[in-house]
């Protein structure tokens, strides 16, 4: 089994915290469009075949791609790859896009899954971050997509905004329960170097939350999630049952995936490709019959320490019998002995063949991660 990610990176405006590779430069979606089934062409062997089970549109903003262009696509990739198999389309969607036309018209595309990002119902807080819809358009976007028949739905929310809460955090999250969502990704904020979020806090226009307010924030969204009937399957991830992300679990099992589009990762078990994080130079690349890309060989080491990190931020932990399987006793006996300290403090546990962090451990995952690496 294998994953298609088509990365699309039109943006109508840049948020003010974004990092992810993106443009304003919309008169090239139709070359875009061109490019991308001509890489999906050019790299037809790169899954060996593989049944696809999961096709996803990240961003960027996918909505911003017309019925036609949408179509395009998926013409190719089923003509390519085919789609019978296929259990999970995602469509990342910004609220202000989904217009009862706009929704109409994907209900009669392939996708069985619209993933929004909403990130606070705080009017006052979307315009700080430059987003362009309002609380009222993201409640209306999710009634809308539901109307039309989508039962599989995923927002995402932020936490740790400036000037949050946990009063305003709370709400948020009931307001987000009460829209009957199937799944709900909640990730704190983070201010990343070189965008206009970045520069408000270097000028003190904004200020981080505190450390003891963040972790207060993430005990709240456990509590109210699981309170709610969620699961917490993955550190930032929560969906009630039968509704988790098929495609983001495949990234966590490390199952093949083949990334298209500008900046778009791949992965085939034992190497990585990324593309060139430029539109113009991925179309020009692709239009004179190849790609500009980069290529990773990952060794050991490497495999071990994604395995770590991917595997111990989901509930069922690491599988102990498959570490060994795949690295050798001398990679189990590392990991277990890095964890008994873990272990003794309750913040680890293994449970028969797995590993898994406890609730108190989640807080501190990342130094818990971090420490089961090899160096």
């Amino acid at each position: 089994m294998a994953g298609i990610y088509i990365h699309v990176p039109f943006c109508k405006t840049r948020c003010a915290y974004c990092d992810f590779y993106s443009t304003t430069l919309e008169e090239l979606k139709p070359r875009y469009i061109d490019a991308v089934c001509q890489e999906l062409l050019m790299r037809a062997t790169y899954l060996l075949g593989e049944p696809i089970l999961t096709v996803y549109l990240g961003g960027g903003t996918p909505s911003q791609l017309s019925a036609e262009e949408l179509k395009k696509l998926f013409y190719c990739i089923d003509k390519v790859y085919g789609l019978r198999d296929c259990q999970e389309i995602t469509l990342e969607a910004n609220p202000d896009d989904l217009t009862e036309e706009y929704v109409e018209m994907l209900a009669s595309m392939p996708f069985n899954r619209i993933s929004m990002g909403i990130q606070t119902f705080h009017d006052p807080t979307l315009q700080l971050m430059g987003r362009r819809h309002t609380a009222t358009q993201a409640i209306e976007a999710v009634g809308r997509c539901q109307d039309y028949g989508f039962d599989n739905i995923s927002i995402d929310l932020i936490y740790g905004l400036p000037g949050e809460t946990p009063e305003r955090w709370r709400q948020d999250l009931q307001t987000a329960f009460s829209l009957g969502v199937q799944h709900i990704s909640a990730y704190h904020l983070t201010y990343e170097q070189g965008t206009r979020l970045w520069e408000m806090l270097q000028q003190g226009k904004v200020s981080e939350v505190d450390e003891d307010t963040s972790v207060e924030l993430f005990r709240m969204l456990c509590d109210e999630m699981q309170q709610a009937g969620y699961e917490h399957y993955e550190i930032s991830n929560f969906a009630l049952p039968g509704y988790r992300s098929r495609h983001n679990s495949a990234y966590w099992r490390e199952v093949p995936y083949l990334g298209c589009g500008p900046s778009a990762h791949s992965f085939d078990g034992s190497s990585r490709e990324w593309n060139v994080a430029s539109l113009s130079d991925y179309i020009m690349a692709i239009e004179q019959g190849h790609r500009d890309f980069e290529h990773e060989r990952l060794d050991i080491n490497t495999r071990y320490n994604e395995m770590v990190m991917t595997r111990l931020r989901t509930c069922e932990g690491i599988p102990l019998s498959a570490l060994q399987q795949r690295f050798g006793k001398t990679y189990h006996d590392y990991c277990l002995h890095l964890a008994t300290p873990f272990i003794r403090q309750g913040l680890l546990e293994q449970q028969g063949d797995t590993l898994r962090l406890t609730r108190e451990g989640i807080f501190v995952s990342d130094d818990i991660i971090s420490d089961l690496m090899k160096i």
